[in-house]
């Protein structure tokens, strides 16, 4: 969306002085301050909580882009919750707490923990509840979100479809199972659902690792159609009002369902698999979660990731038939000079952000992250090489078996009349979460794994912002310097206050706007990247 709002919009349109106002604004040239306006961003689903803040990658076509401003470059302080869980879900309903899914490190229990961010984080933040879930799949419970009346969805290792639901009495939080649907005679034993989302008309869309794509209706009636056997679902699903779109380990969907909710496949686009799953890639295939995007509607693209041996490509569709529009190399291994063979450079912060300035020699191309879409922009961050700690059951092995972890960004845009895509820049930024693209503030917010690229234990962890026009660095903040707080490439949430919430291997990390405010936080001000 765009920042101006509405009833500026309507202002302008009453007065012929401020409409010739706007006229010689847009006329004068813009500032080197004057932040770009990027969007559209979708109508938001009205079946989700908030805009922004209902699922892990933001909304219902998982752009990874928000209308919310971060905490920018200018002085921040940080926060730790330390849960002894690895976060990879944080999500913030209209009441401002923030509903998170962790898995414990002992035991790898999925665990539901309520929290408020406004609340003393002297000397380090704590939950106001938690309840624990049945376990499923590495995967399965790791997508959920929050519908419209602020219930986390998911769905747990029994497979039942759940939304769960807190409230305060007398001064104590719970939280409760408010319904249940038992999806067990739609999902085979074994199976575990690997993506949850819900569409325009009230239907629950869920895939499964096993290859099933189903919806349940709101009579709590599943039905489902099975992908070609031998694919799976490793990632999450994406909807928007043109249907439903679901990446296999082969291949990229788009669903629909009539009034009945059974659903089917409006169309498929195999992809390059490549011959093995990579190192820093948790699947076989690609590891996007296909996402929405477009210059219009906000949705008139769809886009993911391919897993092609050697250089991957960005694949970019249009989402009412399917048609590819591009098909853009991203991401370039490094030579053997270690250079990343591209242009574009993060100017004097590559040292640090980068191991090396000139990158590892032998390193690949591959990325497990869902792309930031917005406008006519996509952004893709590099994981190949990242040490995820363990691996979905199943998920073969990598080849190689290990490789340095480089990092990297590239930026593709749509060409302007949608016949193909043009690389913008590429840089060497290490990012070690999903990047999120503000359209408030005009800043790209994740973590970056700080060391040798090479990675070790030593390893640290830095906020980071980039502008998305160039790629640059515009400021970092170192946040842990330990691997408690690998933050192993998970989805930030950034909340309505202007907080930028990440996930870490063993609880969450609060990156909050001014160097103290009312949270208490310890920590000071940022650092410039530059």
């Amino acid at each position: 969306m765009s920042v101006v709002t509405a009833s500026l919009i309507n202002g302008l349109r009453r007065t012929s002085l401020a409409a010739c106002g706007a006229l010689a604004l847009a006329l004068a040239p813009m500032t080197a301050s004057a932040a770009p306006v990027w969007g559209p961003l979708a109508p938001p689903n009205p079946h989700l909580g908030p805009d922004g803040t209902s699922t892990m990658h933001g909304d219902a076509g998982s752009s990874d882009a928000t209308a919310l401003a971060g905490p920018g470059t200018g002085d921040v302080s940080i926060a730790q919750y330390p849960l002894a869980s690895a976060c990879p879900t944080l999500l913030q309903g209209s009441d401002g707490l923030v509903v998170a899914l962790c898995t414990t490190m002992i035991g790898q229990n999925p665990t539901v923990h309520l929290l408020d961010p406004t609340a003393s984080t002297v000397p380090v933040g704590g939950t106001l509840t938690q309840l624990q879930l049945t376990k499923g799949s590495l995967l399965g419970g790791v997508y959920a979100y929050l519908d419209s009346a602020n219930r986390l969805v998911v769905v747990d290792g029994t497979r039942h479809l759940l939304r769960i639901g807190h409230a305060q009495t007398d001064g104590k939080w719970t939280l409760s199972v408010d319904t249940s649907v038992d999806l067990t005679s739609a999902i085979p034993d074994g199976d575990n659902v690997t993506g949850l989302a819900p569409d325009w008309n009230g239907n629950v869309w869920f895939a499964t690792g096993g290859g099933i794509v189903g919806t349940v209706d709101a009579a709590g009636t599943a039905r489902t159609v099975a992908l070609p056997a031998g694919e799976q679902v490793q990632n999450s699903i994406s909807t928007s009002v043109l249907g439903t779109a679901v990446a296999s380990t082969h291949a990229t969907y788009q669903l629909s369902a009539g009034p009945d909710a059974q659903p089917h496949i409006d169309w498929r686009r195999p992809y390059d698999r490549g011959s093995a799953r990579k190192p820093g890639q948790l699947s076989w295939g690609t590891g996007s979660t296909p996402t929405y995007f477009g210059p219009t509607t906000g949705s008139e693209y769809l886009t993911i990731v391919d897993n092609a041996d050697g250089q991957v490509n960005l694949l970019v569709y249009r989402s009412s038939t399917g048609d590819e529009v591009c098909k853009e190399p991203v991401l370039p291994p490094g030579d053997d000079s270690g250079s990343l063979g591209s242009a574009g450079s993060i100017g004097g912060s590559g040292g640090s952000l980068s191991g090396s300035v000139g990158g590892s020699t032998g390193s690949g191309s591959g990325s497990e992250n869902s792309p930031i879409g917005v406008g006519r922009s996509v952004f893709v961050a590099s994981t190949y090489g990242y040490p995820y700690p363990t691996v979905p059951a199943g998920a073969g092995e990598a080849v190689p078996a290990s490789a340095p972890f480089r990092g990297g960004m590239t930026r593709v845009d749509v060409d302007a009349d949608g016949q193909g895509c043009t690389t913008i820049w590429q840089n060497q930024v290490r990012s070690s979460a999903v990047p999120h693209l503000s359209t408030a503030d005009g800043n790209i917010y994740t973590m970056v794994r700080q060391g040798l690229d090479t990675t070790t234990p030593l390893d640290g962890f830095a906020y980071a912002v980039i502008d998305p026009d160039t790629g640059e660095v515009r400021t970092t903040r170192t946040v842990t310097g330990t691997m408690l707080g690998d933050t192993l490439q998970m989805s930030a949430l950034i909340t309505h206050d202007g907080r930028y919430m990440q996930g870490t291997i063993s609880g969450i990390v609060s990156v909050n706007p001014g160097s103290g405010g009312s949270s208490g936080s310890s920590g000071s001000s940022g650092s410039s990247g530059s």
